[in-house]
């Protein structure tokens, strides 16, 4: 099988079954992806989501939050990952939206990155999922699940990995495929026992073949 044919059928089953995959994270705008996404780094999108609420009731825009302090921002978010880092990156951020893009989320992966706190994988998301921008996300489930199918090939970081999947995948479903991804690799193909038996893809995957060699 050519590796044209491996992602052919992936794209395929994933378009059947999951045709219209989306972010778990729960938002309403712009401003409220991006502040869940930097919280999510490391942290379930469980958790976030469950966190957001009282947060966003309290700095409902990038100005309410560029005017907090950290110790009026810390005790929202002291049940996530990294909770110190995280509040310095979010009020430092809400102070560049403020004062650099006039209180908007930029919609360019060069002007995110920009933003403390926001690295290419979260840049990368929310393009893609604001925008459908052909930006390919590549998290820690990406990068395995990419791996253990044969989608990447020898990818040692997740740009590299990001620039593998995105000369394969149609352009047009880049921002779907980010989903399907991650999705699958959070409920099925898992870090430690992957559900070879419930995977709709195994008939391509390079690791169960491996698996029953």
């Amino acid at each position: 099988m050519t590796r044209k044919e491996r992602f052919d059928f992936v794209i395929k089953w994933f378009s059947e079954h999951a045709p219209e995959p989306e972010t778990e994270l729960v938002f309403d705008n712009p401003y409220q992806l991006l502040v869940s996404v930097i919280l999510s780094a490391q942290c379930t999108d469980k958790r976030v989501n469950l966190t957001t609420p009282a947060f966003f009731a309290h700095f409902p825009c990038p100005g309410s939050l560029a005017k907090a302090h950290f110790d009026e921002v810390f005790p929202f978010i002291r049940s996530i990952s990294y909770p110190n880092n995280k509040t310095k990156h979010l009020i430092g951020m809400a102070n560049m939206l403020v004062k650099d893009f006039k209180g908007e989320v930029p919609l360019t992966v060069e002007e995110l990155m920009k933003l403390p706190g926001v690295g290419r994988k979260t840049a990368n998301v929310i393009t893609s999922v604001i925008d459908q921008q052909p930006n390919m996300a590549v998290d820690t489930h990406v990068f395995r699940v990419a791996a253990r199918i044969g989608l990447t090939i020898g990818a040692k970081t997740p740009l590299a990995a990001e620039k593998q999947l995105i000369q394969f995948i149609p352009r047009e479903l880049i921002h779907k495929a980010h989903h399907w991804l991650i999705l699958h690799g959070r409920y099925i193909c898992v870090a430690r026992k992957p559900k070879c038996e419930e995977c709709g893809v195994r008939p391509v995957c390079k690791y169960f073949k491996k698996l029953n060699a």
